[in-house]
């Protein structure tokens, strides 16, 4: 790195790019590593370099590997397995509506687990979903994005929280919740234009 902290190199950003991934990482105190902690090291690249942080989950999990860290990455033959590249995609919502038909889709998933028996796969279903509230409440709490952003990304985190805690009634409360007086004042439908 130069005097100004710009990378010189693309050998050095790469080293760079590996020292936050680590870095990442380690903060998240995990004894192993699931696609839903590569995706949240992958977004907090992304968040502290912007488009020079965007890297693939294969490149981080090659890099968790080479350090000696246990990843577990869609090598599973079981149902759980088969949905990996679908969950990779599944928490992509930039505005309201797509938190909910992230949540449609979350809990179709948990309630075919159910039936099949797949516990495994069950509990993959909610760590994707709480993956997808600390993302959430990570962005509503950031200064740096637009109050109106920051408002829509804490509803939606509570959206999941309550998800999380009771999905049989979830989409019954949603439903009232969207009807509230205080949502259609906070969001009203311009609102959710993307920015």
């Amino acid at each position: 790195m130069n005097e100004s902290g710009q990378n010189d190199h693309s050998s050095e950003q790469s080293s760079t790019k590996k020292e936050l991934i680590l870095e990442a990482a380690h903060g998240l105190g995990k004894p192993r590593f699931t696609p839903a902690e590569i995706e949240q090291i992958r977004r907090q690249l992304i968040a502290q370099w912007g488009a020079q942080g965007k890297t693939s989950p294969d490149y981080i999990v090659s890099v968790l590997k080479e350090a000696g860290l246990r990843v577990v990455w869609s090598t599973r033959t079981d149902a759980e397995g088969q949905y990996e590249e679908e969950f990779e995609d599944l928490l992509h919502f930039s505005t309201l509506e797509e938190a909910e038909m992230c949540l449609i889709r979350l809990d179709e998933l948990f309630r075919k687990f159910a039936v099949e028996g797949e516990r495994a796969a069950q509990e993959r279903v909610r760590e994707i979903a709480q993956l997808g509230r600390r993302r959430a409440e990570m962005i509503s709490r950031n200064r740096k994005v637009d109050a109106q952003k920051r408002a829509e990304k804490e509803e939606i985190a509570n959206w999941f929280a309550i998800w999380l805690e009771t999905p049989d009634a979830f989409f019954d409360w949603l439903e009232l919740r969207k009807r509230s007086a205080e949502f259609q004042r906070r969001f009203p439908p311009e609102s959710e234009d993307d920015l």
